[in-house]
């Protein structure tokens, strides 16, 4: 098979580019869970390499099933149940950023154009070996952490009977119940002392078939995103669409990002600093900055939330959220943080800064006319001695246009007011889609389930709660608003600044060191080692030469 006359298609280089992606991506993975979970001190209480495989399966959507039985006063009736559906988006994020960064170099030493045909081999040979290491990780990803009760005994163990009142049971319920339960009020410290000298077993494996399931989703949409945001990396023929109005919009957005969970990692350590565990905020941060700082931003730009928490595990929450959220569904808002804590007031227009920002970078890398053949050097391949004439921007020459000769790059500037207002759509629309369709994975991404309880008979006993999920209708309603917004005010910004349009570039290519623009592979260029073409390399200057000095 080949792709497009230029290349075969090698299963030996599929191979090893999927075993570098998928080997790098979850050595970043597993050493950051391993981290994470050592400064948290989890390893205090059960081993660390079964619980750092359960971080990560639960990292790439995979699912983990806590479950334990509770010997209770000697009896076969209490049962803990538990339930976990979390990212942990850290995790996931520096495992994402790897598996991106080592596919996508793979695939810039085809040149300008990749085969169809070899982009679906790479990217099926890459999602194949992560489900084989996922299911490894399913067989690993399993323990039992066993609770002795005396280590308890501070609790209630050293407790006298007559420490708790012993009202017994009301008049009337004792009689309804079996024979030898109506005194379980009775003596409740010598029963408390009998809990704590009993022991718990709580584990935890990986369920195998939903691991895969997700598994597979979240590589091949990594991929998917990583070849959208990607502006240098060769695409199939007839998708240059693809590159000049989806993959400025979704690079930006993907900065912005990454410059929100920068700014919540920067407060993680500013708050590590002056606290009394900073290793236990370094490790939060590690496991799960990125889940509260795309939260924030989620409130930040007005997406309501929904939430309850009970029990050891609404102390777990953040101030002021701790303050908001109680055993009873609580909207979870901008405006009702801010009445607890004004500070919140700040998310707002550090997210709108952020999608400003990415605005003013759609902008930058959109071509200013709808073709894509200005504000990017686009030169194509052109016959041998058939170099047309031209010079770059410094007096440099140009690289060859389809022609032969140089292509013609306007200044960046605007075209009159009907040319601004087109460009200023043409940034607002795809950021407005890709905007529209992030911050509702954001909010799943990021929404929070778990619960842990003890049941004794059938009845509950205790337990703790907590769940927080966005509303993902507003958030894509929301998203597509703020998107347009953002992009029309980047393209006005970047246009009065005179750089709209200063980074687009071709598939395949690079930006020039000196001027900043970018050069496509030519027939004159050759690549490192002779393997491919070299984007810093400009063709000779066009005849007639000037005679030599004698």
């Amino acid at each position: 098979m080949r792709a497009e006359g230029n290349r075969g298609i090698r299963p030996a280089d599929a191979l090893l580019t999927a075993v570098a992606a998928v080997g790098w991506a979850f050595v970043a993975m597993t050493g950051t869970a391993a981290l994470a979970l050592h400064l948290l001190e989890a390893d205090a209480v059960g081993s660390l390499g079964p619980m750092t495989a359960a971080a990560v399966v639960l990292a790439v959507n995979g699912r983990v099933v806590p479950a334990g039985d509770v010997g209770v006063f000697g009896l076969e009736g209490g049962r803990a149940a538990a339930s976990v559906d979390i990212t942990p988006l850290g995790v996931a994020l520096v495992g994402a950023l790897v598996l991106a960064a080592v596919f996508l170099r793979s695939l810039r030493g085809a040149g300008g154009v990749i085969g169809a045909g070899e982009l679906a081999v790479r990217a099926g040979a890459v999602v194949a070996l992560f489900l084989a290491v996922v299911g490894g990780l399913s067989w690993a990803g399993h323990d039992t952490v066993t609770f002795d009760g005396a280590e308890l005994g501070d609790l209630a163990g050293d407790l006298p009977d007559s420490a708790l009142p012993d009202p017994g049971l009301p008049e009337g319920i004792a009689e309804l119940l079996p024979e030898g339960f109506g005194d379980l009020g009775g003596g409740l410290a010598a029963r408390l002392a009998d809990l704590v000298r009993a022991e718990a077993s709580v584990g935890f494996r990986v369920d195998t078939g939903p691991s895969l399931l997700g598994g597979a989703l979240w590589a091949a949409g990594v991929l998917v995103i990583a070849l959208l945001a990607s502006r240098r990396t060769p695409l199939p023929p007839g998708w240059e669409v693809l590159h000049r109005v989806v993959r400025p919009a979704v690079s930006a957005l993907c900065a912005a990002l990454l410059l929100a969970v920068g700014a919540g990692l920067a407060a993680a350590v500013w708050a590590a600093a002056g606290d009394e565990h900073p290793a236990r905020i370094a490790g939060t941060a590690l496991l799960v900055g990125p889940n509260g700082a795309w939260t924030g931003m989620l409130l930040g730009l007005f997406v309501p939330w929904t939430g309850w928490a009970s029990g050891a595990l609404a102390r777990l929450l953040p101030a002021p959220l701790d303050r908001l959220l109680t055993a009873s569904e609580e909207t979870i808002t901008v405006g009702r943080l801010a009445e607890l804590d004004g500070r919140a007031w700040l998310l707002v227009p550090a997210a709108v800064l952020a999608l400003l920002c990415a605005g003013a970078l759609t902008a930058v890398r959109t071509p200013r006319d709808a073709t894509g053949t200005d504000g990017a050097r686009t030169g194509a391949p052109a016959a041998a001695g058939a170099r047309g004439a031209g010079t770059s921007a410094g007096g440099r020459p140009a690289a060859p246009g389809p022609s032969g000769s140089a292509a013609a790059r306007p200044a960046p500037g605007g075209d009159g007011t009907a040319g601004t207002t087109a460009f200023a759509v043409r940034c607002a629309v795809p950021l407005a889609v890709a905007t529209g369709l992030g911050l509702p994975l954001l909010s799943w991404l990021t929404g929070v389930s778990a619960n842990a309880s003890l049941s004794v008979f059938g009845f509950d006993a205790f337990g703790a709660g907590l769940e927080l999920s966005g509303n993902a209708g507003l958030a894509l309603l929301l998203g597509a608003a703020w998107g347009a917004a953002a992009g029309a005010a980047g393209a006005l910004l970047a246009g009065a600044a005179g750089v709209a349009g200063r980074r687009a570039s071709a598939p395949g290519t690079a930006p020039h060191p000196r001027s900043g623009g970018a050069y496509a592979y030519g027939a004159y260029d050759r690549g490192p080692a002779g393997t491919g073409p070299d984007a810093y390399r400009e063709p000779p200057p066009p005849p007639p030469y000037p005679p030599a000095a004698h």
